[in-house]
């Protein structure tokens, strides 16, 4: 087997890793925790970093009107499908396809990550936006407007007394340094072409 083929199926196989590790982590870090509050993002679930931590997060949001964080959205039974029909037909790709097919399967995994962060971007945006006006506490921005509670989709924000943090995990990394291996793969396969006609 060409090692553009195995690189390839190497590539799609770390993908998988994502039904096993978080993709994601979102940390509250405040004065009143000392311990602060975290929550990991599955492609299929949310969990707690900590013991408790969602119930602790969604305790603490009802007091400014933020929604509970639900026990499940449309997308963990969507990101789930999606991992695996592109890992079948990333394998496909891998053992019978022309190497160009390589380049293609990277191309389509990077247009679906862009969207599953667009996707992340519009729910944190809703979660941190849409608050109920009947809320117990009421914060605003220094121009009147309604301060929200959305946070970062990549990197640290302050929000209130609170400084939170996004960042990708062990999940995200698995799948960045798959397609990473399939763009590679496209290379070693387009070389191994090029010798096989000399």
């Amino acid at each position: 087997m060409k090692k553009s083929r195995i690189v390839m199926c190497l590539g799609v196989v770390l993908t998988l890793g994502l039904f096993i590790f978080p993709l994601w982590n979102i940390t509250l870090e405040a004065p009143q925790y000392p311990i602060p509050l975290g929550m990991d993002i599955y492609i299929n679930d949310f969990a707690d970093a900590h013991p408790h931590d969602i119930k602790n997060i969604n305790l603490m949001n009802h007091y400014v009107g933020m929604k509970f964080i639900p026990d499940a959205i449309p997308e963990f039974k969507i990101f789930p499908i999606g991992i695996i029909t592109t890992a079948i037909l990333g394998l496909i790709i891998g053992f019978k396809a022309n190497y160009k097919w390589f380049l293609g399967w990277f191309i389509l995994m990077v247009v679906l990550s862009a969207a599953g962060m667009y996707d992340f971007y519009l729910w944190e945006h809703d979660y941190g936006h849409d608050l109920d006006p009947k809320a117990i506490m009421k914060f605003t921005n220094p121009d009147g407007s309604v301060m929200g509670f959305q946070p970062p989709l990549f990197g640290t924000k302050d929000i209130l007394n609170f400084r939170a943090h996004s960042y990708p995990q062990i999940g995200a990394y698995l799948m960045a340094v798959g397609m990473g291996l399939s763009l590679l793969s496209f290379y070693l396969g387009r070389r191994e072409s090029r010798a096989s006609k000399r």
